[in-house]
């Protein structure tokens, strides 16, 4: 087992053992015990009472964090010519088509989201195995796929994440930036956990919400307690 580094056991000696934090306490230790030398993500973990592997207990969504991620979301926009002009005000670093897509062929995939319309679609099939492992095909149900490809591309460049389950039952998200105010990452934080319950699926009994950590790159978990989000 790795032994903790100085800097490591100080962080962890400042999180009470068996303590669950409310979301401002929690924002707060995290930014205290970050001592990352670069400007850490936060994300936050939340276990789900559900079965994934069932299709009525799936959970899958997007949110617009209030407070954006304090990440630089680099958005291509695979349009007709038609859409070009709007998908580059609206902020998108790459803008076209069928030159995008043989670079992509190429395996070309530094970008972090993809936004396109239902009309491309087909041309983006064959490259699925591409781009499905990367979390890069676009999708109607994260709003990646749209007539409205100036909205789409203003969402994601403003805070818009989509978030999955995984096969274990927990969704990871990076809601923030260690540089943020506390309220600022409390509040991107609440904006997601409050989401997932609005999610919930009625396949699902019990407790929906089994436990709820945040934490920074390279930081210890700080439990949350999820008992204030029961419905």
């Amino acid at each position: 087992m790795a032994r903790l580094t100085k800097k490591q056991k100080e962080a962890a000696a400042k999180i009470e053992p068996n303590k669950a934090y409310s979301l401002s306490e929690a924002s707060a230790l995290v930014k205290e015990i970050t001592n990352a030398n670069f400007d850490a993500s936060v994300d936050l973990a939340v276990r789900l009472n559900v079965d994934p592997r069932k299709a009525n207990q799936m959970v899958r969504g997007v949110v617009t964090l209030p407070h954006g991620t304090g990440k630089d979301v680099k958005v291509l926009a695979l349009v007709t010519p038609d859409k070009e002009a709007e998908a580059k005000e609206a902020g998108a670093d790459f803008v076209g088509l069928d030159e995008y897509l043989d670079k992509i062929k190429g395996g070309w995939t530094d970008v972090d989201v993809i936004v396109t319309m239902p009309s491309v679609m087909g041309k983006l099939g064959p490259l699925g195995r591409i781009l499905g492992p990367r979390g890069l095909m676009p999708n109607p149900k994260t709003g990646t796929v749209t007539m409205d490809v100036a909205k789409a591309v203003s969402d994601v460049k403003s805070g818009k994440i989509d978030f999955k389950v995984d096969k274990t039952g927990i969704v990871h998200a990076a809601i923030g930036k260690a540089s943020f105010d506390a309220d600022k990452i409390a509040g991107n934080a609440k904006e997601l956990i409050t989401t997932l319950v609005k999610l919930k699926p009625q396949a699902a009994k019990g407790v929906y919400i089994k436990s709820i950590f945040m934490s920074s790159t390279m930081s210890p978990g700080v439990s949350i307690d999820a008992k204030r989000f029961a419905e």
